[in-house]
C-alpha cells in the first residue's frame, strides 16, 4: 500500500511486533538460515545486528557489505538496505525504536553521518562475546511476563558504547573524521541543508571560516574536497528518492534544490554514469 504523497509507506517498528503495538520500543529477533529482502525499503527504528556466523550481501544505502562470522552491523533511522543471507547464517537483531534511539545517541559517541558510511564492523572474538551477553539479556528480559523496561532500555545504551569503543580503536579512519570539530560540525550542517544549500561558501559562512580554508581542512583529514561531501549527501538521497518512493523525477530535481531537470540529469549522470530514470528503473 502507497502513501498518499506518493511515498512507499516507511516501515514502522510496530509492524514487526506480535500485537502491532504502537508504543513497542524494542524488538529482538534470531536470523537463522537462507534470508532475502529483495526490495529496497527504508525503516523509521535503528537496527543493530550481530552476526555469529555466515554468508551473503547486506546493501546499505546502495553499498553491497559481505557478511561474514563476528560482525555487527548498523541501520539507521531513513537508511535504504536489501539483504541476502546463505542458509548456514546466524544472526541477531535489535530493533530499537526512534524515542529511545534519540534518547541513547549521544552513546554512540561520534557522527552518525561516521557510522553511516561504515555501518559493518569486523570484531574480535572478545568483542563479540561481550555485545552477545547483552542481546542475549535483553532477548530474556523481553521474552519474561513483567519486562523491565528500563534495564531494557539501559543495556541498549550499553550495546552503543560497547560499538563506540570498538570503532574508536578499530578503524583506520577514525580520526580523519574526528581529529577536527569543523569537519564534525561540517558534516552536521551538510546533513541538515543539502537540499537547500549546495555552495560551499555557504556551510563556510555557517562556521566563520573562509570557504578555501574548509576545503583545506576537509583535504587535510577527509582527503577530499569540501564539494564532494555535499555531492555525496544529495546523490544519496536523489538514490533513495528513486528507489523508495514514487516522486516523479521533476519533483526530485526540485525536492534537491536543482534549477531544473537538465541540471539535476547532469549532476547524476557525472556521478552514476547513468541519468536518474536509468537508475530508477534497474
Amino acid at each position: 500500500m502507497k502513501h498518499p504523497s506518493g511515498h512507499f509507506p516507511v516501515l514502522s517498528i510496530s509492524g514487526f511486533s506480535e500485537d502491532q503495538s504502537p508504543r513497542c520500543n524494542v524488538l529482538f529477533h534470531e536470523l537463522r538460515g537462507a534470508h532475502s529482502i529483495d526490495d529496497p525499503h527504508k525503516h523509521d527504528f535503528f537496527v543493530i545486528m550481530l552476526f555469529e556466523r555466515g554468508s551473503g550481501t547486506h546493501t546499505i544505502d546502495f553499498i553491497p557489505h559481505r557478511i561474514k562470522s563476528r560482525q555487527a552491523h548498523l541501520l539507521f533511522p531513513g537508511q535504504v538496505h536489501q539483504w541476502k543471507m546463505a542458509q548456514q547464517t546466524i544472526g541477531y537483531q535489535l530493533m530499537i525504536s526512534r524515542e529511545w534511539f534519540e534518547w541513547f545517541r549521544p552513546s554512540l559517541r561520534f557522527s552518525v553521518s561516521y557510522y553511516q558510511s561504515h555501518p559493518v564492523m569486523n570484531i574480535s572474538e572478545a568483542h563479540y562475546q561481550l555485545l552477545l551477553y547483552e542481546f542475549r539479556a535483553i532477548q530474556k528480559e523481553l521474552s519474561g511476563t513483567n519486562t523491565a523496561w528500563e534495564l531494557v532500555q539501559t543495556r541498549c545504551q550499553l550495546i552503543c558504547l560497547l560499538i563506540s569503543k570498538i570503532v574508536g580503536s578499530a578503524s583506520a579512519d577514525f580520526e580523519g573524521y574526528h581529529s577536527n570539530p569543523v569537519i564534525t560540525k561540517y558534516i552536521a550542517l551538510v546533513d541538515r541543508h543539502f537540499k537547500q544549500e549546495h555552495s560551499v561558501a555557504f556551510y563556510a559562512g555557517k562556521l566563520h571560516i573562509s570557504a578555501n580554508y574548509l576545503n583545506i581542512v576537509c583535504r587535510k583529514n577527509l582527503h577530499a574536497a569540501a564539494s564532494s561531501l555535499i555531492y555525496d549527501r544529495i546523490l544519496l538521497e536523489a538514490k533513495r528518492l528513486l528507489k523508495v518512493s514514487e516522486m516523479s523525477v521533476k519533483d526530485i530535481v526540485y525536492e534537491l534544490g536543482f534549477y531544473d531537470h537538465a541540471n539535476f540529469s547532469k549532476f547524476f549522470r557525472s556521478q552514476t554514469g547513468m541519468t536518474p530514470t536509468q537508475f530508477k528503473e534497474l
